[in-house]
């Protein structure tokens, strides 16, 4: 029996798909922010200096302090930020209107719980941790963290699209259209804060419990969390499985420096921002630290796997490609280039890839691996935030340990396969690539070519990106052509419904902004 028939789970495909853009907008500042606070915090830290006297120049300390507290600030205050995020990249217009509306929602909504713990007597005075409560926006209220955020983006992003367009009464008619959404949210939000005060505490009892039965499963519960994040990436809605992770009670809770710290990213930076700190939380090792091996030696072997079972007239044009992708995976940990090549002729290879690379954070688990990251496993955030921390602290070393094996593991295994079930991988058509290799296109070129395959301008109903995905909305499904968006450089197609999604790699924002200013007449 199906459950939802196929235009509805079209339409949950290009919900879902516009939900996991709209988060991508808060989360693209993070990795800057993350490096900031990795070096600052690393090359400011008291036994950092001691190591390396260097660093003991009070003008080079005070840069490092500053780069910190820079850090620090935006995941102290990750609420706010996904917030308005969630609520701008959901709306489809007025985004000014709808950034403002949700930071007016935040602080109404955390001054109405503030006074509801006032009148009832359950303000604390100090130890604000113990008491499930914290600082938001200079304002005490309970520790909700990104939920609470996340809560105030959609409801703001819901009042817009129903009031951005009321008309009132003549003499009122000032405070109508889009000047009613932030008087409707206010008042919203004093309802919203009211509720989360009355509920929030029970809903935090039972994320607690869902943590903690997450936590009784072992080694083989670290395993499936792997396997469905790997999985759910050529969808792109693996960063909506792991964000309750990293940034909610769901990934687990700690107390630093006196304040209750929930989510597994956001206490990893709170305690790299610590000096007091010698050794990282072990949930990193849980829902992090996996990703490491995967993408800089796992992976790097299936790339070798691939080229070598090229023909050998087609290997100089793939080893060209493969070794482009393979570095991007392993200098920065973006692993669609490299993931694509393969996920369409060859599913059952990304299969395994999802297992072993469950595998992996199973083997960061066992073995106490606490190294955090900013959005992904490279190499540069293992040498910020693994080897600059220390092995004391990160357990670094058993990354190349295990890494080596990997390497090896996915080479053999992706060889065998390739070999035994004729998988056509690139190089392994019959067509010579050394001979036909395709032409190097115009930006020009590459835009016209993008904007005939989704169906033309006309077409096209929301456009965004991600980090190495262009995201689309169309109106007529049938109008996209594949072929004609394969042609324009892309490395990987996907498309459910209206929904669509076109990989290029780390340069699609240039491609979007290119294919905005089309879209406009530029």
């Amino acid at each position: 029996m199906k459950i939802f028939s196929k235009e509805q789970g079209s339409s949950i495909f290009a919900a879902l798909q516009r939900f996991g853009k709209a988060l991508m907008l808060p989360i693209a500042v993070l990795p800057a922010m993350g490096l900031f606070l990795g070096i600052g915090g690393s090359l400011s830290n008291l036994n950092t200096v001691k190591t390396y006297p260097i660093l003991n120049v009070y003008w080079l300390q005070d840069i490092f302090l500053i780069m910190a507290d820079a850090g620090n600030v935006v995941f102290a205050n990750l609420p706010i930020l996904f917030a308005v995020g969630l609520a701008v990249g959901l709306a489809r217009t007025d985004k000014g209107t709808v950034g403002l509306a949700a930071v007016l929602s935040m602080l109404v909504t955390n001054a109405t719980i503030n006074t509801s713990l006032k009148v009832t007597g359950k303000l604390a005075e100090d130890n604000l941790a113990s008491a499930g409560q914290g600082m938001c926006l200079g304002i005490q209220t309970l520790e909700t963290g990104v939920f609470g955020g996340m809560l105030v983006g959609i409801m703001t992003y819901w009042l817009h699209q129903k009031f951005y367009k009321t008309e009132l009464p003549p003499f009122l008619s000032f405070f109508g259209g889009s000047r009613f959404v932030p008087i409707v949210c206010a008042f919203a939000s004093i309802c919203l804060g009211i509720e989360i005060y009355v509920i929030w505490p029970h809903f935090q009892e039972i994320i607690f419990s869902l943590g903690r039965l997450f936590e009784s499963t072992g080694y083989i519960g670290t395993l499936i969390y792997g396997f469905f994040l790997r999985m759910l990436g050529p969808f792109g809605l693996h960063h909506i499985f792991y964000l309750p992770f990293w940034t909610t009670a769901l990934g687990g809770s700690e107390i630093v420096n006196g304040q209750l710290i929930e989510g597994t990213q956001r206490i990893f930076f709170a305690q790299l921002s610590d000096p007091s700190t010698e050794k990282f939380y072990e949930g990193i090792s849980r829902f992090m630290s996996g990703r490491f091996i995967t993408m800089m030696f796992g992976l790097v072997g299936a790339a070798f796997a691939i080229y070598k079972t090229a023909k050998p007239q087609n290997r100089k044009v793939v080893g060209g490609m493969l070794l482009s992708a393979a570095l991007t995976s392993f200098l920065t940990g973006i692993t669609e280039p490299l993931e694509f090549s393969f996920l369409f002729v060859a599913p059952s290879l990304y299969v395994l890839h999802a297992f072993f690379d469950g595998c992996a954070f199973m083997m960061a688990h066992i073995f106490q691996i606490t190294i955090g990251q900013t959005f992904s496993g490279g190499l540069i955030d293992f040498i910020l935030f693994g080897i600059l921390q220390g092995e004391a602290k990160t357990n670094w070393i058993y990354v190349p340990l295990v890494g080596v094996p990997w390497f090896f593991l996915y080479y053999f295994s992706f060889k065998f396969l390739i070999e035994k079930y004729n998988f056509k991988t690139p190089g392994r058509d019959e067509e010579d690539l050394s001979i036909n290799s395709g032409k190097v296109l115009s930006d020009a070129e590459q835009t016209q070519l993008i904007l005939s395959g989704l169906g033309g301008r006309e077409n096209i109903v929301e456009l965004d990106c991600c980090i190495t995905r262009l995201r689309v909305t169309v109106k007529d499904a049938k109008l996209v052509s594949e072929n004609v968006l394969m042609e324009s450089g892309a490395q990987g197609f996907l498309q459910h419904g209206v929904g669509v999604q076109i990989i290029y790699g780390p340069q699609v924002s240039v491609i979007k902004n290119k294919l905005e200013d089309a879209l406009n007449g530029k």
